[in-house]
């Protein structure tokens, strides 16, 4: 660093670099005082408004087992798993060859590893827009219009794949699209930016536009996974948590917040053989 009229300046690339290391080194440590906790299972990637109120019903019937988890989206999920920080990665990841989620990707982020896919759920995600707007958005290219202030999903998230994907598709130009370079980490916070005025359009869940009364465009059914390694299917903590995903008490509660699917939940959709 070096001071400069009174101030510290320092270069902006070891700052990055600072504090990529201190996360990381904050992540460990995490890691290291679950060990102490009974039952505690540390869990990240992508998010959904029904994940935490299926951890919040959980908690309720099985109070000995905790699933700490953190938005990080779901390449840095996966990324995180293979790296042994975490034990759960939750996953929506479009693979745009196939139109298959998830699997695709395994061999490329934990090639190592003898994991299990496990099926949550199928959900709708769409257009997510603020009320009254003169504007019809109903394709991505329709986000090029004027008056459009879209808000954007963090790279690596399964959502922002999805974006990047379609907006290639359709032809658009990302520079055409007014808000583009601007990112959040989750589903909640891309509501709550349309709810406030800040920006008029972003890509969500059913359950935020049903959450905050927003209007909704679907534009896919994607299937939400979670990835785990073998061992970790049997732990105890891990299917207190499947078998609250199948209740009845968190499916009524569900079914107010939009078009979900459970049909398959808990259901081992892949897994690496010997």
């Amino acid at each position: 660093c070096t001071r400069i009229t009174g101030k510290w300046v320092f270069p902006k690339n070891l700052i990055d670099q600072w504090i990529n290391t201190d996360a990381k080194q904050g992540i460990a440590n995490v890691l290291e005082k679950s060990k102490n906790v009974d039952g505690a299972v540390l869990s990240a990637g992508s998010n959904d408004p029904n994940l935490d109120i299926l951890l919040s019903y959980m908690k309720q019937s099985y109070p000995d087992f905790y699933i700490f988890t953190s938005s990080t989206g779901s390449t840095e999920g996966l990324r995180l798993l293979s790296k042994g920080y975490i034990d759960i990665a939750w996953c929506h990841l479009l693979d745009p060859k196939t139109g298959e989620y998830n699997i695709p990707y395994m061999s490329t982020y934990l090639p190592d590893m003898k994991i299990a896919v496990v099926h949550l759920f199928y959900r709708e995600l769409g257009f997510i827009t603020a009320p009254n707007t003169p504007f019809i958005i109903k394709d991505f290219s329709d986000l090029c219009q004027n008056g459009v202030n879209f808000i954007n999903r963090q790279k690596g998230s399964g959502t922002r794949l999805l974006i990047d994907h379609c907006i290639h598709k359709s032809g658009v130009n990302v520079g055409e699209i007014k808000g583009y370079n601007k990112e959040v980490y989750t589903h909640v916070e891309v509501g709550l930016s349309i709810l406030s005025g800040e920006t008029n359009v972003g890509i969500g869940t059913v359950a935020i536009a049903k959450l905050f009364g927003l209007p909704f465009v679907p534009i896919v059914n994607e299937s939400f996974d979670m990835v785990l390694s073998q061992n970790m299917f049997f732990n105890k903590g891990v299917q207190a948590f499947i078998d609250t995903l199948n209740t009845k008490k968190f499916r009524k509660t569900i079914s107010q917040l939009g078009n979900y699917d459970f049909n398959e939940s808990g259901k081992i959709i892949y897994s690496t053989s010997d």
